[in-house]
């Protein structure tokens, strides 16, 4: 990446911006525009199990997300895991449908079908992934995937000077009321779980979208019955056959 071409991409976002402090949501609605997508999400990640998406364009990036953190499998996930861009220009593809099994059917279902997922990072620090979409089968041409890869690092450091600004690990900046997941929620989802079985955090979420996988339910729609405790999670039965 040179500096001229760091600062065209830049000049684009502040343009997408119009005045308005710069955000992951003009980063993300300007690289839309420069590589020809549909869509674009991003999606913070501590670990492969621990992740939650910050921002969406529309139904079908917002849907992407949610079925990556619900099923644990996809572009997005192989991304942060490897380090390096995964690069979907066909989601019909026969072998997709092997290396994701549940995560492609439901992706084509919701209207994609070409996928491109870059790994956010800043020097050796992984933050999560920046998911770009098509409707229609094409890969990215080379001067697209620079591009691409130029936003990404932008959102990278975008998120880093949000953090830096903010007073917990909520930047001011991360909507809200994005139509994603809703964090905080299945952060109380979560924790409910914990105290319901006593187990570890990191388990308790597995729980979580596990049940949500076995049930063909969104995560969010799970946890939040389980903070209005209309759903209530219930310890393993004994593996040596004893009573309750």
């Amino acid at each position: 990446m040179t500096s001229d071409h760091a600062a065209r991409i830049w000049l684009r976002i502040g343009v997408t911006a119009r005045g308005e402090p710069v955000t992951v949501g003009h980063a993300c609605a300007a690289v839309v525009d420069d590589v020809g997508a549909d869509g674009a999400g991003v999606t913070v990640m501590a670990s492969p199990t621990v992740r939650e998406t910050i921002h969406a364009t529309d139904r079908i990036a917002t849907e992407l997300e949610e079925w990556q953190l619900s099923f644990g499998q996809g572009p997005c996930v192989d991304a942060f895991a490897d380090g390096g861009p995964v690069l979907v220009g066909d989601l019909d593809r026969p072998d997709y449908a092997q290396r994701w099994p549940v995560f492609t059917p439901a992706a084509r279902d919701s209207g994609a079908r070409a996928l491109f997922a870059l790994p956010l990072r800043v020097g050796a620090i992984r933050l999560g992934v920046l998911d770009l979409y098509r409707t229609k089968p094409r890969p990215l041409t080379a001067p697209e995937l620079a591009d691409a890869l130029v936003y990404a690092d932008v959102v990278g450091t975008l998120l880093l000077e949000s953090a830096r600004r903010g007073t917990d690990d909520a930047p001011p900046d991360w909507p809200r009321d994005d139509p994603t997941v809703d964090r905080a929620q299945v952060h109380q989802a979560t924790g409910m779980i914990i105290a319901q079985l006593g187990v570890r955090p990191d388990e308790a979420f597995a729980r979580l979208r596990a049940h949500a996988y076995a049930h063909d339910r969104r995560l969010g729609d799970v946890a939040r019955d389980v903070v209005q405790r209309r759903l209530r999670f219930q310890p393993d039965p004994p593996s040596d056959g004893g009573r309750q």
